[in-house]
């Protein structure tokens, strides 16, 4: 069968029952793609668009399932971990010196610091940190002695009853000691106090 492309010249709209027969059936075809398509993006994609919404928010759904039934699960476990926490909360609030204790402090680490073989230079409080939930306390302290001397206070300092940190060791030699090999190390101790005392 040849094709005729005249066969298209001269179509009227008010006359398609007069098109030869490939007219209509191209315009069949172009008719039912336009509905096809318009169908599609009035109806089907909002119907597809809902579904993944609802895969998405069973995915949610499911995963949250997840995690409350492994909570329920670990219910007691739960309990007790969190029993254990308040009790090591509570061990290391007593390690934190109290406002009564914190000015014997100072005499304990000068006590660690001797009994080390170190002489003191400077040892000062610096103003308090407010932090969250705690207070940091920071102390600068300046010794001179030998380097094992240093290497045993800092162990000392941290076998203290309280809790006290040592931050930014700053050692050189001791140019005003020409005879010796003494070093001369600054640092800064870090004590802290839990906030709530300060409300009491």
């Amino acid at each position: 069968m040849k094709f005729d492309a005249s066969q298209f010249d001269n179509l009227e709209l008010d006359n398609i029952g007069q098109w030869p027969a490939a007219a209509k059936l191209l315009l069949a075809v172009f008719l039912a793609v336009t509905v096809a398509i318009l169908g599609y993006m009035g109806l089907i994609s909002d119907q597809i668009k809902q579904l993944d919404r609802a895969f998405a928010e069973e995915v949610t759904l499911k995963q949250s399932y997840r995690t409350k039934y492994h909570v329920a699960a670990n219910l007691d476990l739960f309990r007790a971990q969190m029993v254990e926490a308040e009790d090591t909360f509570a061990i290391q609030l007593r390690s934190l010196p109290n406002s009564h204790e914190i000015p014997g402090l100072l005499d304990d680490i000068t006590f660690v610091g001797t009994t080390s073989g170190l002489d003191f230079v400077k040892l000062e409080w610096q103003p308090e940190i407010s932090k969250e939930i705690y207070i940091e306390l920071p102390i600068n302290i300046e010794v001179t002695g030998s380097y094992h001397s240093f290497g045993q206070f800092v162990s000392k300092i941290a076998g203290l009853p309280r809790i006290v940190t040592v931050h930014d060791f700053k050692i050189k030699i001791d140019r005003d000691d020409k005879d010796s090999l003494n070093l001369n190390l600054k640092l800064q101790a870090k004590t802290y106090r839990y906030q709530q005392e300060v409300a009491k």
